[in-house]
């Protein structure tokens, strides 16, 4: 059986095991070693299993930005390279097999990549019809994970955060067994895109919090037989609606104040005509008054109008085919 060799080299391999991202590529073309220039790279390939940790989000040391952007069309083709050691070698190690998940957010100066900013736009599971994960075809392709940037995206900067999550330790929950657990890899990549798209990412995923030790996609045994694997986290988003972005807000709130503006400036029209009418009918009062002798004074009486403006509120397909194995202890 495959496995039986796989399991074997899960504990020969240890830590060579793991792996983190080396570079991007943008419609086939190397943009160079990214590390710590335009990829928030951390400090070893250990992985990340405790989903209440802010390292969940971008590994650790992500939190700090780096000081280049990839540059990116709508559209494009980008493949986020991972590696072990050194470019080029075992990548991962085949028996850490699970999925491959893809997240975009809004850059903002000082983002630590913690919060509900993050949108699904890709995901790699387990297909059935060929009985290969998204790490079997990461390592088959050299490492390289291609996915495409949503075409009607709107221009900016943005945050992309790609992760591994190895499940040979995931029959039991980090959070009941902190010696096991499934394994994050998130790695978070600066990117400016350009181009005349209009839609807005979603913004519906936190992290940490997103997700948790019930979610079926992070305890799952890879060892017992099965013809399925739900992804965890969020449905992928269409990439042309628009969501209820922090920007669309602030876009909201400045057209209820403009609102609100342009019904007081017609309550104070309103009032400055009234007070116009009564001048009027006080300058023909004093007109009448000269003209007429003092024992037949005629008084006139003026009727005021008072004018308001009404106020403004701001599957994969099933095969028979059934996969088993031996653990891995690493």
């Amino acid at each position: 059986m495959r496995y039986s060799g796989v399991a074997t080299l899960a504990f020969a391999s240890g830590v060579a095991a793991h792996s983190r991202m080396y570079s991007v590529w943008v419609n086939g073309e190397d943009q160079g070693d990214g590390r710590g220039t335009y990829i928030r790279s951390p400090p070893t390939n250990d992985p990340v299993k405790d989903l209440t940790s802010s390292d969940i989000a971008c590994n650790v040391a992500g939190a700090t930005a780096v000081s280049d952007f990839v540059s990116a069309a709508a559209g494009d083709t980008l493949s986020f390279e991972w590696y072990h050691d050194s470019r080029g070698d075992d990548i991962i190690a085949s028996s850490h097999l699970g999925p491959i998940i893809t997240y975009i957010a809004p850059y903002t100066d000082g983002m630590d990549g913690t919060g509900s900013i993050w949108t699904k736009i890709d995901e790699e599971g387990y297909d059935s019809s060929s009985d290969k994960w998204a790490v079997d075809n990461l390592i088959s392709n050299s490492g390289k994970k291609e996915f495409t940037v949503p075409s009607g995206l709107a221009a900016g900067k943005y945050m992309f955060r790609q992760e591994i999550i190895a499940l040979h330790e995931a029959d039991t929950a980090y959070s009941a067994n902190s010696a096991r657990g499934a394994q994050f890899y998130p790695s978070c990549v600066q990117v400016e895109v350009t181009g005349s798209g209009t839609a807005s990412p979603s913004e519906d995923f936190e992290l940490p919090g997103g997700y948790t030790y019930d979610d079926a996609g992070i305890v799952f045994n890879i060892y017992s037989s099965y013809t399925s694997y739900d992804i965890p986290g969020p449905e992928v988003w269409d990439g042309t609606s628009t969501g209820e972005s922090s920007s669309s807000a602030t876009t909201s709130s400045a057209a209820a104040a403009a609102s609100t503006t342009q019904a007081a400036a017609t309550s104070t029209a309103a009032v400055t005509t009234s007070a116009a009418a009564v001048t009027t009918t006080a300058a023909a009062q004093t007109t009448l008054a000269t003209s007429v002798k003092a024992s037949s004074t005629t008084t006139a009486a003026a009727a005021v109008t008072t004018s308001a403006a009404p106020s403004a509120s701001s599957s994969p397909s099933k095969c028979s085919k059934k996969r088993k194995a031996r653990r891995s202890s690493h």
